[in-house]
């Protein structure tokens, strides 16, 4: 409860449902001035939903919203803006063909007889960025930005509006470590000015660096209250349920013959723009390389054209010294590779089908005899994998849409590994599933390396990168800046991500480089 005589926001049994889902369970949950309280759990636990139900975006099913112990009636997000409610979300909304000061006082125009004060407008940009030390163009083109400065301008269009309260929504998704670690600062400067906080995150070193107040919400619920001193295990323990651990335990690669070799590739998205530009990189036999970069900078087209989905512009793609460059899908995986993509749901698995059918979908040949399905194979591989990978469903005869995102993921990751690779190309493996799941996952990643098989990550997770690789290629703008060891510090991968070459990033920060990494880079690069 908020403290006596401190004013306020608060929820008080907030429920909302979809059909027969209860995305949030009679949450109560106080919000006081001057403090950040952190929502803390996986994604799909019921933080966002919560949020959108406060900021007017959805209508609750049960509950009640109060500022000061007045019952608010939010019709829509016009509603809660005017309420003094701020809201910056995972995706920006912005226009960005839009100039700052056009986005910020976008619906609210300033200016007399239809006519636009954009001097005004501008005017009050530049009030606000020096107000709250938050540097930004009135005149740039949003579109022209980094992410990082985009993302100042969602919260100078919240501020704008006089709110009180901000949320931030998952709002480090798309930083660089450096990005990050400014937001914390702005978000800390702003706490101190008086606006209450809330930070939707499921990063728990985030959640001990910024917050005061620790809310953890599993599967729709408040299973309770953190401190913010307390470890990142015990903060994963009550996110899930159980004891996690936070690491993988793997021994040193042993890496043999180059398996998958790509050469000067580029590949443009579909108006044309070159997204994947002179990409050269090998995979060997036993190692894990990671792909390392913010979303965006060309790692989906990259994935999907190593496997076939897309067409290149040039370049060479060698599976096992086999040119596999113009490869469809089908013969690249008869060829050897394995592949998890980025969206599960769309790209990942036929929802409507039943588990078994998901668990055989890309080698459905193989229990064709003389023009029928061999279902009894079927069934009996699915039930074998189910077990094996821990897929927890009362029946495989149940369709895809029945399993939680952690279950579905290991669906995808299991049908993929019951057959003999060379290559495995996982993209985001672990993106929207429980600590638990993620735990689970990398291990059988790990195992998958340690059998002799090549193995290519895309992820745009640090902890994951620094969990998995044996190598680092970091990307940046469709092309990669440098490949890097896996011990290379945090701080040197996150200015790569923003374009920096791995020697200027050293210097930078202060990190003289070591001869022998020189030339392991070096080499990786040249191979």
């Amino acid at each position: 409860m908020a403290p006596e005589g401190v004013g306020g926001l608060t929820l008080r049994g907030m429920t909302k449902r979809f059909g027969s889902l209860v995305a949030n369970d009679s949450i109560d949950l106080d919000i006081i001035p001057g403090r950040i309280h952190c929502l803390l759990g996986e994604n799909g636990a019921g933080k966002s939903t919560l949020m959108n139900v406060l900021y007017g975006l959805l209508p609750a099913d049960e509950g009640t919203v109060s500022i000061d112990g007045e019952v608010q009636h939010f019709r829509d997000s016009r509603d809660a803006i005017d309420a003094g409610i701020g809201m910056v979300h995972q995706h920006f909304m912005l226009i960005n063909v839009f100039t700052v000061a056009e986005n910020i006082v976008l619906g609210r125009e300033p200016g007399k007889f239809g006519y636009l004060d954009m001097a005004s407008a501008r005017k009050s940009v530049r009030v606000l960025s020096e107000r709250y030390h938050l540097e930004v163009n009135p005149d740039a083109v949003v579109g022209d930005l980094p992410v990082g400065v985009q993302q100042r301008v969602e919260i100078l269009k919240a501020l704008t509006n006089d709110a009180k309260y901000l949320i931030f929504d998952e709002p480090t998704a798309v930083l660089t470590p450096q990005e990050t670690d400014e937001l914390m600062g702005i978000m800390r400067a702003l706490r101190d000015e008086g606006h209450a906080i809330v930070f939707i995150t499921h990063k728990l070193h985030e959640v001990r660096e910024v917050a005061d107040d620790i809310t953890v919400i599993r599967r729709g619920k408040v299973v309770g209250k953190a401190e913010p001193g307390m470890s990142e295990a015990q903060l994963a323990e009550m996110m899930v349920g159980r004891s996690v651990s936070l690491t993988v335990a793997k021994d040193v690669a042993t890496p043999g013959a180059t398996v998958l070799s790509v050469k000067n590739l580029r590949v443009s998205d579909p108006s044309g723009a070159v997204v994947v530009n002179d990409v050269s990189f090998d995979v060997a036999a036993g190692e894990i390389v990671c792909v390392a970069g913010v979303q965006g900078n060309g790692q989906t087209e990259l994935a999907s054209s190593l496997l076939g989905l897309i067409p290149i512009l040039s370049g060479k793609i060698e599976l096992d010294g086999k040119d596999i460059t113009k490869n469809n899908p089908h013969d690249s995986i008869y060829a050897g590779i394995g592949y998890v993509p980025e969206d599960r749901q769309r790209d990942g698995m036929v929802t409507s089908f039943t588990i078994a059918e998901n668990l055989v979908l890309d080698r459905i040949d193989d229990y064709a005899k003389f023009g029928r399905i061999d279902l009894r194979g079927v069934v009996g591989k699915a039930d074998a994998l189910t077990e094996e990978f821990d897929i927890r469903t009362p029946s495989t005869a149940l369709p895809g849409s029945s399993l939680s995102g952690g279950n579905q993921q290991k669906l995808v990751l299991a049908r993929e590994l019951s057959r003999p690779l060379k290559l495995l190309l996982a993209s985001q493996p672990t993106r929207g599933v429980d600590v638990g799941a993620i735990e689970f996952l990398h291990n059988r990643i790990v195992a998958e390396r340690d059998k002799g098989t090549a193995v290519l990550i895309i992820s745009t997770e640090l902890d994951e990168v620094e969990n998995l690789a044996d190598r680092i290629a970091v990307m940046y703008r469709g092309q990669v800046v440098g490949i890097v060891p896996p011990d290379t510090g945090r701080d040197v991968i996150g200015l790569m991500m923003a374009g920096m070459t791995y020697e200027d990033a050293q210097v930078s920060c202060g990190v003289r480089p070591a001869a022998a990494n020189v030339a392991a880079i070096d080499e990786g690069q040249e191979a």
